[in-house]
């Protein structure tokens, strides 16, 4: 199986060793990112640094001054690794390392653009906003996510590039000192607190035969009985079970209206995002350049890896990337809804943690991609090279010796 490990710009820029130890693992590409959310971030083995902290969301690269001018969403460069164009000089020392490059975007994750632009983000049903979630039904969202993917995609020296949050983000959300955990919220919650009633996602429930008002009074009344302590969701689980929850605690009707309107913002944005790539990487001369989206079989779903509709997203992306951590059952359920749709060239790519600390399991790393080839995947992803300590890695180098 063709294997490939995530890492961030800083995790070479500065560290000439860098390269050659990911080409040493086995792995045939990096996915590295260009344009990344806010995040600290653990550098176990730099030769300057041991943390990065990454403040606001940001590009990797000098964005293009004639494509944003003017524009009240546009990318904000960073200032924290050395350099106008740390992807440019990361991706150039691994190229020369024997290594293929792939970019990795985010999207609809961004913090810095939602607390400067709150109308542009997600407005759950209390009318709280939530900064780092941008509304994908937006036109000025998907505008700016659209530019975006072209621009961050399409670096030189890139063979292809995987986009994630590239659908609805909402509710969860890692975030400094953050207190959300009081109260566990079930699937079922999570998606009704994800829901956005922002006044375009209100007329696109009314457009679907639901009045927003009574929606939204739906939403909170579902969700009440959770805040006050009672346990939250029934006992099914996964993502079937998940939203056989929600229709039964907002009603058929209501429930889909809910998912015909979001699922259409996400197939919108998902195929625009994919032929804006596609342009772009035609306009330079990047010829076979493949295009993956983080994605979840679950439509409800959102987050890093947004709902997608199978069928639909294998018909324009050369691929998709999923979540495939955890247990046998998490990784068929990821893996099973995109096999029947898959075509002569569709990827499928099983992303799997190689970090204990996040819930990885390295020592298990070729039993699991084994299984993942067995449900259908023909590629790995490894996340997160450059936060792996150096016994994480070796047993990702030993693991990827024994696929071979």
């Amino acid at each position: 199986m063709r294997a490939a490990a995530f890492l961030y710009p800083w995790d070479v820029v500065g560290d000439p060793d860098a390269p050659r130890r990911l080409a040493a693992l086995g792995i045939r590409q990096v996915t590295l990112a260009s344009a990344y959310h806010s995040v600290r971030a653990l550098t176990p083995r730099h030769p300057r640094h041991r943390i990065v902290t990454a403040r606001h969301s940001a590009v990797y690269y000098p964005p293009a001054t004639e494509r944003w001018s003017g524009q009240d969403l546009r990318p904000r460069p960073q200032s924290w690794t050395p350099g106008p164009d740390p992807f440019g000089v990361a991706a150039a020392a691994l190229a020369d390392a024997g290594l293929e490059v792939h970019s990795w975007v985010i999207l609809a994750h961004n913090s810095r653009l939602g607390e400067e632009q709150p109308r542009s983000t997600v407005r759950n049903a209390y009318g709280d906003r939530y900064p780092w979630a941008l509304c994908i039904a937006r036109p000025e969202v998907r505008r700016y996510t659209t530019a975006l993917a072209a621009e961050a995609a399409v670096r030189p020296g890139t063979a292809g590039t995987e986009l994630e949050s590239c659908g609805w983000y909402g509710f969860e959300h890692l975030h400094a000192h953050d207190k959300t955990g009081g109260v566990p919220l079930s699937g079922a919650a999570g998606c009704l607190m994800s829901l956005c009633f922002c006044e375009v996602c209100r007329a696109g429930y009314a457009g679907r035969g639901a009045d927003p008002g009574v929606l939204e009074r739906a939403v909170r009344n579902a969700l009440a009985p959770g805040f006050a302590g009672a346990p939250t969701g029934t006992a099914r689980a996964g993502r079937e079970g998940e939203w056989a929850e929600v229709e039964r605690l907002l009603g058929s009707r209501q429930a889909a209206a809910v998912a015909g309107w979001r699922a259409e913002a996400a197939r919108n944005l998902q195929r625009e995002a994919v032929a804006a790539v596609r342009a772009a990487a035609r306009e330079h001369g990047h010829e076979g350049f493949r295009v993956l989206l983080h994605a979840d079989p679950a439509g409800h779903r959102a987050g890093a890896n947004p709902g997608v509709d199978p069928a639909d997203v294998l018909d324009h992306a050369d691929g998709v990337v999923l979540p495939c951590s955890g247990d046998d059952a998490s990784r068929t359920a990821a893996l099973a809804p995109f096999v029947p749709h898959r075509r002569p060239h569709t990827v499928l790519a099983a992303n799997l943690t190689v970090v204990s600390g996040l819930g990885g399991r390295p020592d298990a790393l070729a039993a699991d991609a084994a299984h993942a080839a067995a449900q259908g995947a023909d590629e790995l992803r490894l996340y997160h090279a450059g936060l792996a300590s150096d016994r994480e890695l070796a047993a990702v180098r030993t693991a990827l010796t024994t696929l071979r």
